[in-house]
């Protein structure tokens, strides 16, 4: 029998995380109202006339639904239909890519990898990137060099190729929000001085910096000064493009056109497009802002007081008693060109406003990006963008152009799931019901389309920037379905499936909330599940899918747990998946947020496909009250973002709960770290 590591403390925020995160990343948000009070259907109520999935099996093997236009989406490789080991063989070592021996759950303070691998940290919060920022001094940190410095709580990574330059490669960091008491000594959280305010300005935002590999190992280090570094930040400026871009809804005294925002805030996940510009997720942007009291505030989580911060008492933009429209213009997937550090990012408006998590995109046959997006919040939704225009291949300037307008224009969709159990066999418990998964169909309905001339809404009672802007509200008014914290998406660049982190919800089955159904189906979901998505190969662009629960997240030796139908006794335990990821073998990669089964967040890799499928296995696990963040697998390295190391309640400069990464005596500071195999070798090969 597996033995779990006791709780770390006492726990009563959302998963495992400290009070202290849940305070400075998402402004306390499991602890307001949750924000979604429509009454959408839940997907039980739903699933009269759908076939049983047991039925659909010994009708054809695989699992069907009709799109709008008439095409089938295929969801195959039922557990029914695979020889897992032990049924009949047993081969070696794990599926390809994951044959390393996994990470046991513990409680250390330090990066813990497995047996045969080596690592190094990257780049720390506040090493100088650009020209005559100062070497990092915690102890007189000031604006100006925190604005020339790598910034605060890395998340999203993408690492992108540097012709021309041998061994170099592009960096590009998230920088999600900031932990003033882990950041100064003596903070006084209800009297921050201006200094400090500007410091977490400059902290926030996004870097790029180009690091230099050492062939012998996989070993990263940052290029100082290269002319492409760049850090953007809370001033920096930003472009909102698109659909909404000049809209009354985003106007404010300082922008009257509605067209350049300073600044970007809480960016959490991202993506990597196919034309080598990245994407930046805006998530908890509300916990920024003051004195929120509009009914489309509190749909998005504004509070009625002051914020956590204090922004708005040294800039009135963050105060909603003055400038109203000021949080309508953060809520965005922000799009960067990291070859033109001359470049204004973009915030691409018909991609929707919400809490975004991630946007990873992919192509359609014909060569039309498709972008999938969750919207991090209980009880809330998960969408996808069709864009209308086509990729142009190459790198010459005009295709360059010409791809940094594929993001505004195409139709805006938010996914509803039906189920395919009867009600009654989906009890809150996670028991599978009697088809053996959790499984079913699902439709994308359309929202909005932007297009050359303008732009038409899809909801009825709202205008298409009504959409855009408050697209919370379209997807209420249209039945989407309430999801248990839906984060990171990413399609498999090999199958095309989609793959969602749900990462927990403790309301899930309360009075007056939605109850357990077969997408969600734990009441006080703790651990979180991932969702598997197909839609037809050729045409992502359909309104029809098939989807399954691929993992159902926990302790293994819990019976509420499914690890796509692979022996239990086999599976590392994981909990509160948050970002996703692919390895050149096709396996997914997931890192974690909150565990709450005791030990420390980790990455953890599991096969997607074969007779191994479902076989998950720990990687790596973080320092003390760190998440795992912005994984990146290569042939042979491993990347992960160690943020918030040492936030645990009480912490603070003068009482540290982590050493990591510097030792004692050091100040705790998020970071960038590498991971390789020794042996020069693939990584899990």
């Amino acid at each position: 029998m597996r033995k779990l590591l006791p709780l770390l403390g006492t726990h009563s925020h959302a998963g495992g995380r400290s009070a202290l995160t849940c305070r400075f990343r998402c402004g306390d948000a499991c602890f307001q109202e949750v924000p979604n009070t429509s009454d959408n259907e839940y997907v039980g109520d739903v699933i009269a006339g759908v076939l049983s999935r047991r039925s659909a099996l010994r009708a054809a093997a695989v699992v069907t639904v009709a799109s709008a236009a008439g095409g089938a989406v295929v969801l195959g490789g039922a557990p029914e239909a695979q020889a897992h080991p032990g049924h009949g063989h047993k081969p070696a070592d794990g599926a390809r890519g994951l044959r390393f021996a996994p990470v046991a759950p513990n409680t250390a303070d330090q990066v813990t990898v497995p047996s045969g691998y080596g690592q190094n940290v990257v780049i720390r919060w506040g090493e100088p990137i650009l020209r005559g920022a100062p070497a990092f001094d915690a102890e007189n940190q000031t604006a100006e060099a925190q604005a020339g410095q790598f910034g605060y709580n890395n998340d999203f990574l993408s690492l992108l190729p540097l012709r021309g330059e041998y061994g170099k490669q592009v960096l590009v960091a998230n920088h999600e929000y900031t932990d003033e008491v882990l950041m100064f000594r003596g903070y006084d959280a209800e009297n921050p001085t201006r200094e400090q305010v500007e410091i977490a300005w400059a902290a926030h935002g996004l870097s790029v910096v180009v690091v230099q590999e050492e062939r012998r190992t996989g070993k990263l280090t940052p290029v100082s000064r290269h002319y492409l570094n760049r850090r953007l930040h809370t001033t920096s400026e930003f472009e909102l493009t698109g659909p909404a871009a000049g809209s009354a809804l985003v106007r404010t005294s300082a922008d009257p056109e509605g067209r350049t925002v300073l600044g970007t805030l809480n960016n959490c996940a991202g993506g990597t497009t196919p034309w080598g510009t990245t994407l930046h997720g805006e998530e908890n942007f509300n916990q920024y802002f003051a004195n929120g009291s509009s009914e489309t505030d509190k749909r998005y989580g504004m509070v009625a007081g002051a914020s956590e911060r204090k922004w708005e008492r040294f800039d009135k933009r963050f105060d909603l008693a003055q400038e109203p429209n000021e949080s309508h213009r953060f809520g965005w997937v922000v799009e960067l060109d990291p070859y033109d550090p001359q470049s204004t990012p973009r915030k691409r408006t018909a991609l929707g406003r919400f809490k975004h998590e991630a946007a990873q995109p992919r192509l359609t046959a014909d060569g039309r990006p498709v972008v999938y997006m969750g919207d991090d919040e209980r009880f809330d939704y998960f969408y996808k963008f069709v864009s209308s225009k086509r990729m142009m291949k190459g790198s010459s300037r005009r295709a360059r152009e010409h791809n940094l307008t594929l993001l505004d224009e195409g139709t805006l969709y938010v996914a509803k799931l039906t189920g395919d159990s009867p009600a009654a066999e989906i009890d809150g418990t996670g028991k599978l019901p009697n088809d053996g998964e959790f499984d079913g169909s699902g439709t994308w309905i359309p929202l909005a389309t932007a297009g050359p001339d303008g732009a038409v809404s899809h909801v009825p009672g709202m205008t298409a920037e009504e959409v855009f802007v408050f697209t919370r509200l379209a997807g209420d008014k249209v039945g989407a379905t309430k999801m248990d914290r839906p984060e990171d998406v990413e399609p498999s660049p090999r199958t095309g499936r989609v793959y969602v982190a749900l990462t927990n919800n403790k309301d899930r089955g309360k009075a007056g909330k939605a109850p357990a159904d077969e997408a969600n189906p734990r009441n006080a979901n703790k651990h979180g599940q991932v969702l598997e998505l197909a839609e037809h190969w050729d045409d992502p662009s359909s309104d029809g899918f098939a989807w399954r629960l691929f993992l159902v997240a926990g302790d293994p030796d819990d019976p509420a747990t499914y690890f796509a139908g692979y022996p239990k006794e086999k599976v590392s335990p994981i909990s509160c998946p948050d970002n996703v990821a692919f390895d050149p073998h096709g396996n997914l990669w997931i890192s974690t947020d909150g565990n709450q089964l005791g030990s420390h967040d980790g990455l953890f890799g599991v096969a997607t496909h074969g007779e191994r499928r479902g076989e998950l296995k720990q990687f790596l696990t973080v320092p003390k009250g760190a998440e795992t963040c912005g994984p990146i697998i290569q042939d042979r390295r491993v990347l992960v973002a160690v943020q918030h190391p040492g936030e645990v309640d009480g912490a603070s400069v003068e009482n540290p709960a982590s050493a990591w990464p510097d030792g004692p005596g050091k100040i705790v500071r998020p970071s960038v770290v590498a991971v390789w195999r020794t042996d020069g070798r693939d990584i899990g090969v």
